[in-house]
């Protein structure tokens, strides 16, 4: 179970508590001035029983501890204060923007529609992409590979047409 605690510091402390034979304890997950999506995922990653982000940010306003904007309301901050500057985004982003906006979150994507399947990896860091490569990577090794254990993989051969 998470909870937060602040410190002497001024800082705030997401900790997790454990049954153990000598009673209870807890550990420090994340420590932080103001919570982040990136604190979160710090705190979920060293969990034993990860906790649930809008959990950890509700927990965090109890106690007084700052929280940073959703990432999709900041996001939308910035572009309106752009767009209040009178710049605006390039054509092919502004559709793909205003299919999004009219699709809402759980919009659907087809493979005929890269455009749109892209959206959710535009802004990822190397770290993520490297992250979901090595996922794919290791659900392929796992897929079961038939009758062919040892033989290598046999394509039919290409033959030209007479003309």
């Amino acid at each position: 179970m998470a909870f937060i605690v602040p410190t002497r510091a001024g800082r705030f402390e997401i900790r997790e508590s454990r049954k153990t034979p000598r009673g209870p304890r807890s550990r420090t997950l994340a420590t932080f001035k103001e919570l982040t999506d990136e604190v979160i995922d710090q705190a979920r990653e060293r969990a034993v029983k990860p906790p649930n982000a809008d959990d950890l940010r509700r927990l965090a306003r109890r106690v007084g501890a700052p929280v940073a904007r959703e990432p999709a309301d900041q996001a939308a901050r910035e572009l309106i204060a752009e767009l209040g500057k009178g710049r605006e985004p390039e054509p092919k982003l502004r559709r793909l923007l205003a299919a999004k906006l009219a699709d809402g979150p759980t919009g659907a994507t087809t493979p005929a529609d890269p455009a749109r399947a892209v959206a959710e990896w535009m802004a990822s860091t190397p770290r993520e992409r490297g992250k979901t490569l090595r996922d794919l990577l290791l659900l392929a090794d796992a897929l079961p590979s038939g009758n062919r254990r040892g033989n290598p993989l046999r394509f039919p051969r290409l033959e030209s047409k007479p003309k």
